[in-house]
């Protein structure tokens, strides 16, 4: 039997009941991600309100702010778009 070529991925193909490891080694362009602008902007946004309390918020306040009560878990949460 011959080796695979060094760049060659494995023998399950991507999308497949393979190992883990097979599925790390997927290249990005195989499963492309189509989104629009709009959603791509809203995204966006989320990500950027996603973020924790500044400390000179915290200082600027005396501690009465403590965190950012509309944080959001990528998990727990969902997104409505």
């Amino acid at each position: 039997a011959t080796a695979p070529a060094p760049g060659s991925l494995s023998a399950a193909p991507c999308g497949t009941s393979a190992p883990s490891r097979a599925r790390a080694q997927c290249p990005t362009s195989a499963m492309p991600s189509h989104k629009s602008f709009k959603t791509k902007k809203i995204l966006a946004k989320k990500a950027r309100q996603n973020r924790p309390l500044p400390h000179w918020i915290r200082m600027r306040s005396g501690n009465t702010i403590r965190y950012n009560a509309k944080r959001r878990h990528w998990r727990r949460t969902k997104l409505q778009i």
